[in-house]
């Protein structure tokens, strides 16, 4: 089980004196680990997550400012304080500006060391206190499934509860990743079909030659595999609801036929001369854009004005950033409890990391890199350390960086750093390059539509990347 103290590393080439502030940090209520000196404490760093490091400036082999550049990359959630019997004002600075909170003098001012101590200790009581409001307030906006407590997403939950008891098709719409499918389970849940079945296909995973089967069924015989009869979806949900997940992906063939059962109830297996009547409830899903589909003539007008009787749009994760914080703690407490694991947190620079993301993969994205960041976590509190590889399994962490592309498409070295939004860059750029910019293969190895791959390219100014194939250059 995790430990419930505060955890100080010391690190002193000076025995004693890590002895001496060791006891002194667990009268105040710490877990201390002592470390002789800068290599010790390199070993202690990978074994041991700690909330505070003291560490001495001026060690042999190893100094203080090594140390707190490795802390830094490794536990970027860790606070430390440099010590020094030497102290200098350039010395002090310097320490601050690569992210030391103090700096301070030997011998020690223990009354200061006590201030610091208590002061990293309220601090992590507080993100615990956070996390807790945050996890209280998911649980007071859930709504079947879903977490909001914007405006927009308050507004939709509202308009399921009035549409539920008499809407018979619906229209959800929606960028990938925001949660359509829940939408759809909560009208069938909050309607009157809920104690049948709710049957979710999705349109664009269905091989085209299927398709008729796959809805409709078939008798034996109908054609070559045939062994046997097959009640299609429509039969399966009879009662209940049918959910048409990716809709925009319906082939033209397959929507005249669906537009007519639609208005008719009535389901022809393929092969069969007589027609069966359905009582099912429709409802379907795009991330596209119809009305343009329309106009290019993908989509069949009839069949767009019969689903969209009824239109709920849901809003992107970065159009309602208020419902980040809920949807991490709700996210935090799951896994925690799915792996063993007490985490109480974020630290304060991986919580502005996740409201400031992009999150082109919305809430699907933001759950997914939450469950991979308590997956790789060995402590009570989320840091970027666990984020920078979590986000959307990006590899940033561990590989060198790319070339990023310039507006005139020439490449340039990318500059070092942790942002979700550079990484995400980064990740994008491999994929084109393992696609040599083949935009369907790019946009399903990313598992995002094609127009959520353009919003992308536009957003990291990487269009130019792919008309010059700049991107067969990257190694």
């Amino acid at each position: 089980m995790t430990n419930t103290k505060p955890r100080v590393l010391i690190a002193d080439d000076e025995r004693s004196i890590v002895d001496i502030v060791a006891r002194f940090a667990e009268k105040e209520g710490f877990d201390a680990v002592r470390c002789n000196g800068g290599r010790e404490a390199f070993d202690c760093l990978h074994d041991n997550h700690a909330d505070l490091a003291l560490v001495d400036l001026r060690m042999p082999e190893i100094n203080g400012m090594e140390v707190l550049d490795t802390i830094r990359r490794v536990d970027p959630g860790c606070r430390v304080v440099l010590m020094t019997g030497y102290a200098g004002i350039d010395s002090a600075i310097e320490a601050i500006k690569q992210g030391a909170i103090d700096y301070l003098t030997k011998p020690l001012d223990f009354e200061r060391l006590r201030r610091l101590l208590r002061s990293v200790h309220e601090e992590r009581n507080r993100r615990r206190s956070l996390m807790r409001v945050d996890s209280d307030m998911a649980k007071r906006v859930e709504y079947r499934g879903m977490i909001g407590r914007s405006a927009p997403m308050q507004a939709l939950f509202s308009l399921i509860e009035r549409l539920a008891p008499h809407v018979r098709t619906a229209l959800i719409i929606g960028e990938t990743g925001t949660g359509k499918e829940l939408v759809a389970q909560a009208l069938h849940q909050a309607g009157p079909r809920k104690n049948h079945r709710f049957v979710a296909v999705n349109c664009s995973a269905v091989v085209e030659a299927l398709f008729e089967s796959e809805l409709f069924g078939h008798v034996r015989g109908a054609f070559t595999g045939a062994v046997e009869s097959k009640a299609g979806l429509f039969e399966h949900a009879d009662g209940g609801t049918l959910f048409l997940d990716e809709v925009g992906d319906l082939p033209l063939s397959m929507q005249a036929k669906l537009l007519r059962v639609l208005e008719s109830g009535d389901v022809q297996r393929i092969g069969a001369l007589d027609a069966r009547h359905v009582d099912v409830q429709v409802f379907a899903a795009t991330n596209r854009d119809l009305a343009a589909d329309l106009q290019a003539g993908r989509f069949r007008a009839d069949l767009f004005y019969r689903l969209d009787l009824v239109e709920l749009r849901l809003p992107p994760l970065r159009d309602r950033r208020e419902d980040i914080p809920s949807l991490v703690a709700a996210f935090v407490a799951e896994f925690g409890r799915r792996f063993g694991k007490r985490i109480h947190g974020l630290a304060p620079e991986a919580e502005r990391q996740l409201v400031a993301a992009p999150w082109t993969g919305n809430v699907r994205q933001l759950r997914n890199t939450v469950e991979r960041a308590c997956m790789l976590t060995d402590g009570e509190f989320l840091t970027e350390r666990e984020l920078v590889p979590a986000a959307g399994a990006y590899q940033a962490s561990v590989d060198a960086p790319l070339p990023a592309a310039t507006a005139t498409g020439m490449t340039e070295p990318a500059p070092a750093t942790d942002s979700l939004f550079a990484i995400e860059r980064e990740h994008v750029m491999r994929v084109l390059q393992r696609t040599r910019g083949n935009k369907q293969a790019a946009a399903r190895e990313l598992q995002i539509s094609r127009r959520a791959l353009y919003r992308l390219l536009e957003r990291h100014h990487l269009e130019d990347l792919i008309s010059r194939r700049v991107v067969e250059s990257v190694s």
